[in-house]
């Protein structure tokens, strides 16, 4: 079912305006977490559709997400430091400017390297995909330590995004990080949104089903999956985006293998191909480790200790598990057939 254009921005931006007013019901602490949700709801939405629509796996998003931090941070840095003392710095220019070209910068990187692997992702199927996407997320910290100004394992340090002055007596930087981190994604999923109601979704779909028959209705399968997960690739920088305005820090640590396989199990968990499912998903695996986190404190000392990092994988897997024998489709799928059944 296609939503029109203009139904689209106004269901959006409503949406975009209630999470906005709902960072007032939220102590700093829990706009901080609500900020690291979003950006990881942002990536999980472009992982999800790639997925789910065309059936490319991939298993390095957390990659893709940290190219776009790390473009964010650079460009930023790079900019701030080259308009410091002029008139530029003055005001909102000091900290608008970097940030607008930082998030320019995110996406030149994230997207080139998502078109690199697109194309790749055109000549390989399933496993070998998963398996090269694998592979750069094992090879970052070697890259991070080779590459110069990436500053190895400490990583590089993201500019500060202060609140404006306008601003400053009516809200904290949490909120206003989180402000920020809705927006970046307002901008972000507002565009997967059409383009999984749009003709686009039509090819993706029609791929995943049967190649054959795509190419045989004109439509190119190479083409088309090289799209995907170039489009998946800005949405993931995108995410890297808001993490490094939050943290103030990319590393490569932040963004290895666990992390880049907590992404595609949020997107497990949601339900593979709904957006609304990947915001499920990403509450859920930014959440859940804060609460084992929180009940393994109340126990005693070393059995906590023990516990500590243990937990929050087995629970994970347990909840792969459930969700995908009781509901393949995910709990997005859950949610949508109990609705109904209210009326």
């Amino acid at each position: 079912m296609r939503t029109s254009r203009p139904r689209l921005l106004l269901r959006a931006g409503l949406l975009t305006l209630l999470a906005l007013g709902a960072t007032f019901l939220l102590d700093p602490y829990r706009n901080y977490q609500l900020a690291t949700a979003t950006g990881v709801f942002v990536a999980v939405a472009g992982l999800t559709l790639l997925v789910g629509l065309t059936g490319q796996l991939s298993l390095g998003h957390g990659v893709l997400m940290a190219a776009g931090g790390y473009g964010y941070a650079l460009t930023a840095t790079g900019v701030a430091t080259a308009i410091e003392g002029t008139a530029v710095s003055d005001g909102v220019g000091g900290w608008l400017l970097p940030l607008l070209t930082g998030v320019a910068g995110a996406l030149v990187t994230s997207g080139l390297l998502g078109l690199l692997l697109g194309l790749a992702a055109a000549r390989l199927r399933g496993p070998y995909l998963a398996g090269l996407t694998l592979a750069l997320v094992i090879a970052l910290p070697s890259a991070a330590s080779t590459i110069p100004g990436l500053a190895g394992e400490q990583g590089v340090r993201a500019p500060f995004v202060p609140v404006p002055d306008v601003l400053a007596a009516l809200i904290a930087t949490e909120q206003w990080h989180a402000w920020l981190a809705i927006l970046v994604a307002a901008c972000a999923v507002t565009p997967l949104v059409a383009l999984r109601a749009g003709r686009a979704g039509l090819r993706m779909r029609a791929v995943h089903d049967d190649e054959t028959a795509a190419r045989l209705a004109g439509v190119d399968p190479g083409r088309v999956k090289a799209g995907a997960f170039t489009v998946s690739s800005l949405a993931a920088g995108l995410g890297g985006v808001v993490l490094a305005i939050v943290t103030q820090q990319v590393s490569p640590g932040a963004y290895g293998l666990g992390f880049s396989l907590l992404l595609v199990v949020a997107a497990v968990i949601g339900g593979l191909g709904s957006l609304g499912g990947a915001a499920i998903g990403a509450v859920l695996v930014t959440l859940l480790p804060w609460v084992v986190d929180q009940a393994t404190t109340a126990l005693p000392a070393e059995l906590g200790h023990r516990l500590q990092g243990n937990v929050e994988i087995a629970l994970f897997g347990v909840v792969v598990i459930v969700v995908t024998v009781l509901w393949p489709g995910g709990l997005a799928r859950l949610l949508g057939r109990a609705r109904p059944a209210r009326t």
